[in-house]
């Protein structure tokens, strides 16, 4: 008997099963990034923002369509991070405003809210990129389109869908060339689909593990004080790939994961193709490799002390309650009149924010690379900061829509976003303000001035990779410039001089190096002494960043 409609109920439990399946996938989506630096990737941020989302409709009573909407389409904008969590975000904000006055879903409704979503998506981002998220959200609309003239049978509809998300997916390849240099599909794109996967499981009727959408990220949260009491029973995490020698089948699947659990807990297996992705909790490593080796071959393998990690984590807890505590002594000055103009800048380092704050910045964001602040964080920032006129520095690319977001959410305060993608270059946009001009003479000027930084990043490598014409190993250093990756090798100090060397031209007059965490303050003054000499015209500035994951923060202006 054909299924035709999708009620309140059904649509509730569809959503949250593709929260649950993205959130269960996250690992495995993590890996297709392309770029091997260690951030916050997509798997990450769009598990994130749906969970956000998915929270707020679990708590919700007997809803209906509308107010069933309003919690996916609210929770996921508040709770967007990165570029891939805001376009879901749209996504679901463009599906749930044509649902809303809806009853029950038909495959019509289904049709226009896909198109719409897909719309809203494309709208909200100022270049859109084909073969990413959009393109396989196009995809879905364009398929749902063309089934809805021919079928209102939901069991014909669903899965046809879904075979040409998967169609569109492998495309993606094609139409960016960094994707098929790097062997991979769009992440983004992975992600929509994992979402949709789950949904279908609902709709069938299979069985949904919603634990991960109680904890709200997939584990469970402790406060400090109740974590220090808990015993840690198994004290190694334990990660690694098996790539099979033959077809991994769920037979296999049921007996490995019955193996892990009876040697530990916090057990994830996630099998595509002859690739299977394993995490296990467990006091003995070993036992878990020796079982993998049976299937396949073994690649990056991952353990971690838990013992030592939490015992590192309260320390770092504990610091950051004072920070917290400090900052926010700093910014409730409840009694001083609205100014005219105030800063929020995103900032992670204690040196980086230092600096922030001595040119005047209102609210720092504590976040960056390794963990994308959400639309929420910004709106929280907003609200705290009591001036008229607000500009935003995301300082960086992965941030901005987020903050645009945040703009668009806002009505009582002027946002302006500066568009940095890097801290040198909200540094220079916050020096470059002028206290006498007015707000759209101060935002030219911040904007003309950005254009004149070049900034050099130096980490290191997560992943193999190809990628721009290089070969990259996992833990090479790499010197990542604006556009791309510079330089690599094996030396920190050297590959930032190579990477230094194709930043610097002749019109270049000041070197600004912040060094971070793991590089001291002998080595930093070695390093600059070294760039002096190579660039005896060039005035050189070192500061003390403070940043995780980047050894040296370069800029040339």
């Amino acid at each position: 008997m054909a299924v035709k409609t999708i009620n309140t109920e059904m649509l509730r439990k569809m959503f949250l099963a593709g929260a649950a399946n993205l959130e269960a996938k996250k690992e495995f989506i993590n890996e297709l990034n392309v770029f091997p630096v260690p951030d916050g990737d997509t798997g990450t941020n769009m598990t994130l923002t749906i969970m956000s989302a998915a929270k707020e409709v679990q708590a919700l009573e007997n809803p209906d369509m509308v107010s069933m909407a309003k919690a996916i389409s609210s929770g996921s904008l508040r709770g967007a991070r990165g570029n891939s969590g805001v376009i879901l975000s749209q996504l679901l904000r463009g599906f749930t405003k044509e649902i809303r006055e809806h009853k029950e879903i038909d495959t019509a409704i289904l049709a226009r809210a896909c198109d719409r979503a897909a719309a809203t998506a494309y709208k909200a981002v100022m270049k859109p990129k084909e073969g990413t998220i959009l393109t396989v959200a196009k995809g879905i609309s364009q398929k749902a389109a063309e089934l809805a003239e021919t079928t209102d049978d939901l069991e014909v509809f669903l899965p046809e869908v879904i075979k040409h998300a998967e169609q569109v997916l492998a495309e993606t390849p094609e139409l960016l060339p960094v994707l098929k240099e790097a062997g991979v599909v769009d992440s983004g794109g992975q992600g929509l689909l994992e979402v949709i996967r789950g949904a279908y499981d609902a709709f069938l009727g299979k069985e949904i593990d919603y634990d991960a959408i109680e904890s709200g990220s997939g584990a469970k949260m402790v406060k400090p004080d109740k974590q220090a009491e808990a015993d840690i029973k198994f004290g190694y995490c334990t990660e690694f790939i098996i790539m099979t020698d033959k077809p991994f089948t769920d037979k296999d699947e049921a007996e490995l994961k019955a193996y892990l659990e009876s040697i530990g807990d916090s057990i994830v297996c996630v099998a595509d193709d002859d690739i299977v992705k394993i995490h296990v909790h467990t006091n003995d490593p070993g036992l878990a490799i020796q079982k993998a080796l049976t299937y396949g071959q073994l690649s990056r393998i991952k353990i971690d002390n838990m013992r030592e990690e939490h015992q590192e984590k309260l320390i770092r807890d504990a610091e950051k309650t004072a920070a917290q505590q400090t900052k926010a002594a700093e910014i409730k000055k409840k009694n001083e009149p609205r100014k005219s103009v105030g800063f929020i800048a995103v900032s992670i380092g204690d040196g980086m924010n230092e600096i922030f704050r001595e040119l005047g910045v209102d609210y720092i964001i504590e976040g960056g690379q390794t963990m994308n602040p959400s639309t929420d964080d910004m709106l929280t920032a907003i609200d705290e900061v009591n001036a008229d006129h607000i500009f935003i520095l995301p300082n960086n690319k992965n941030i901005i829509l987020a903050a645009n977001q945040a703009q668009t959410l806002t009505k009582d305060k002027d946002i302006i976003v500066i568009p940095t993608k890097t801290v040198p270059q909200g540094i220079t946009a916050v020096i470059s303000y002028m206290p006498e001009a007015d707000v759209d003479a101060n935002l030219e000027a911040m904007q003309e001035a950005v254009k004149n930084v070049k900034t050099g990043q130096v980490t290191y490598a997560v992943r193999d990779t190809k990628i721009d014409d290089k070969v990259i190993h996992e833990g090479d250093i790499m010197g990542i410039g604006d556009q791309g990756i510079l330089s690599v090798g094996q030396s920190v100090e050297e590959t930032a001089k190579d990477m230094l060397a194709q930043l610097v031209d002749e019109d270049s007059e000041l070197i600004s190096i912040y060094y971070g965490q793991d590089i001291n303050e002998e080595d930093a003054a070695k390093f600059a002494q070294a760039v002096e000499e190579l660039y005896p015209d060039i005035d050189v500035d070192v500061h003390m960043g403070g940043q995780p994951i980047y050894y040296y923060i370069l800029s040339v202006e």
